[in-house]
């Protein structure tokens, strides 16, 4: 029987969240060389940060299951300042293809988070000024956070996911991985149980 395998990985922008890819594509091989472990969940290719791989089927289900409700964080760099009334939309939830979203924690960010440069720059307009905001949401729809800022008027120049429940990203490096603990995995299974 193989030993269940669980990683913390930063994805760094541009990497695609599977393993192959026929266009030749970045994807997780060009980072990780570990046999049979899987996403738990998924980062778009333009979004950076917190993802679990495992080869645990549990786990997995845990993580990624809308039963669980397990909260993600992210960290959204935003065209224009966002109003009170435009962040307490996203706390309520607001109507984007699919429906309406589930309620949100939202706060918008002091300063810069620090983040190191992307490889590719955000696109940047002297006239317009930009704000970071953490968005933690306990769904996950696709390209969700994206859609909920930009129905609210303030579209998503940077999106980093920084949290997945317990676990976060704190000081791991972009394009580097590390094992979840014995105690971050019994955090989580407390957390969606």
């Amino acid at each position: 029987m193989q030993p269940m395998v669980t990683i913390v990985f930063n994805k760094p922008y541009g990497v695609l969240t599977k393993f192959t890819d026929a266009a030749d594509r970045p994807t997780l091989a060009d980072y990780i060389d570990i046999p049979d472990i899987y996403p738990a969940g998924r980062l778009d290719k333009d979004s950076e940060g917190l993802l679990i791989l495992t080869n645990d089927g549990v786990l997995n289900q845990r993580i990624t299951h809308p039963h669980s409700k397990l909260p993600k964080t992210y960290w959204a760099q935003l065209e224009h300042i966002p109003s009170d009334e435009a962040l307490e939309n996203l706390r309520q939830g607001v109507l984007i293809k699919g429906g309406q979203t589930r309620p949100a924690q939202v706060e918008r960010l002091p300063d810069d988070p620090g983040l190191p440069p992307r490889p590719v720059p955000i696109r940047y307009r002297k006239n317009v000024p930009t704000a970071w905001i953490a968005l933690t949401l306990t769904e996950g729809r696709n390209r969700q956070v994206r859609r909920m800022t930009a129905a609210v008027g303030h579209p998503t120049l940077r999106l980093v996911r920084v949290a997945v429940g317990p676990i976060s990203l704190n000081d791991l490096a972009t394009g580097t991985w590390r094992d979840l603990s014995i105690q971050e995995y019994r955090s989580i299974m407390d957390q969606t149980s």
